[in-house]
């Protein structure tokens, strides 16, 4: 993505969502195109996905948050919260039972047949699918109107574009691109293709997505790897440290890989790569600096 679009589209989300008014409910437009009837001052708010948790919480809105989703643990407060399933595996009488007057859903894992039970049961959902750092902002404003913090959604809009903007200097002029093998998980062994927020982020730290295609996220054999013959290798897992180790040192044993050649294979934390949230600009930083480290580190 060029610089110019990704931050002419964060700061242009700052101009929010159209159809919220003052002292009463009004009909939203959510990212789905939907029409939901909002109320003006959500007092109670479930949050179905662990990233629209941590934006609620960046929004400085916790107070109105009485459920979240499994894994929602940042911040670790948010652990306190009652769960109401997966993201991915919704528990609707859970749900029902917190009485919120709003939940947030995200398109890309909550099932649609849950959202239109819950809707049976006129509890208003918001949809949002942030696919990209673009929408990702344009999620963090329309949240922000209606939780009623705008001013702070554009506080952390305004940030991400500064911080893009940083990263996006540091590489800029860089006389070529490494070859970057990003492994999701442990087992089976997959990576990100094209439309991924993943790809998106290896290209605007400076690298080239190995593994970029039109499968959004491929199963690779171990004989695909040595093909691909990448320089950089980043493996992300929910799983403990003592299992990425364990994997690092499966990478090492495949000598006659340039990143193994050169040391360069690093473990990173899942959660700043995958979630829509304010924090995967981290992800962004913390991938410049793995790809470029001489370039990445100080502005030009």
């Amino acid at each position: 993505m060029k610089l110019s679009a990704t931050i002419a589209g964060l700061i242009l989300c700052l101009l929010g969502v159209t159809g919220l008014t003052q002292g009463r409910a009004a009909v939203i437009t959510d990212q789905l195109g939907r029409s939901v009837l909002v109320p003006p001052d959500p007092a109670r708010v479930v949050a179905l996905a662990p990233s629209i948790t941590e934006i609620v919480y960046a929004l400085g809105q916790a107070h109105r948050l009485v459920g979240v989703t499994r894994y929602s643990d940042y911040p670790p407060q948010a652990r306190r919260l009652p769960q109401v399933g997966s993201y991915v595996q919704l528990n609707l009488e859970k749900i029902a039972a917190l009485r919120p007057d709003l939940c947030i859903a995200v398109k890309d894992g909550n099932p649609i047949a849950v959202i239109r039970r819950m809707e049976a049961l006129n509890i208003p959902v918001y949809a949002v699918d942030p696919r990209d750092f673009d929408a990702i902002g344009a999620t963090i404003t329309e949240i922000g109107r209606l939780l009623d913090a705008a001013p702070r959604a554009e506080e952390i809009t305004t940030e991400m574009a500064a911080r893009i903007a940083r990263v996006q200097r540091r590489v800029q002029g860089i006389g070529r691109r490494p070859k970057v093998f990003f492994q999701i998980g442990v087992s089976p062994i997959v990576a990100p293709g094209t439309d991924t927020f993943i790809h998106e982020l290896i290209e605007m730290a400076g690298g080239e997505n190995a593994t970029a295609g039109s499968v959004p996220y491929p199963r690779i054999s171990r004989e695909q790897i040595f093909t691909l013959a990448p320089e950089v290798v980043i493996i992300t897992s929910m799983a403990r440290l003592e299992t990425f180790e364990k994997v690092k040192q499966e990478w090492q044993r495949w000598t006659q890989l340039p990143a193994v050649q050169t040391g360069r294979i690093h473990l990173v934390n899942s959660d700043l790569y995958d979630r829509a949230s304010p924090r995967l600009v981290e992800g962004l930083e913390q991938l410049a600096e793995l790809i470029h480290p001489r370039t990445a580190k100080g502005d030009p």
